[in-house]
């Protein structure tokens, strides 16, 4: 069973896009609404593509100093690189990874695509060690497809 209600998530961001609500405001929800789960969603990280650069816009759980990653660092940067979701279910054994958060075990990376173009990602950090099944992917790029569109 999936934790993660998308439905929910992306029928918030709609009537908050429909209120006229700005980027800002509709990342933040979904932030917000993704951390708001439960476990194994212990922080979620929005940041979005600048140049050569992911920049935090929005977050809920845990604050970060990793405010700036460029692409092709860690597991963040390396997903906008290759164009590739990143499910990291041990981030001790990931060489590259940049730890937001020290008691993170896990991190599950989803890209915010509009066609080709990659504007930015979902970061989530759990502190449990492989929760992110393939059907918990599924929601959270439910959520991802929809801030392609509304934000």
């Amino acid at each position: 069973m999936t934790v993660l209600s998308a439905d929910h998530v992306v029928a918030a961001l709609r009537g908050a896009f429909a209120h006229e609500a700005q980027r800002s405001e509709l990342l933040q929800l979904a932030a917000t609404k993704i951390q708001a789960a439960g476990p194994p969603y212990t922080s979620v990280y929005l940041y979005m593509v600048q140049g050569d650069e992911l920049v935090l816009e929005a977050y809920a759980g845990r604050a970060t100093d990793l405010t700036r990653i460029p692409v092709g660092q860690g597991v963040c940067g390396t997903a906008v690189a290759t164009g590739i979701d990143q499910n990291i279910g041990d981030v001790s054994q990931s060489p590259d990874y940049l730890a937001c958060s020290t008691e993170t075990a896990s991190e599950l990376v989803v890209l915010i695509r509009r066609g080709d173009t990659i504007l930015g990602q979902i970061d989530i950090d759990s502190d449990y060690p492989n929760p992110f099944t393939a059907d918990e992917e599924t929601a959270v790029r439910r959520v991802a497809d929809a801030l392609a569109v509304l934000a």
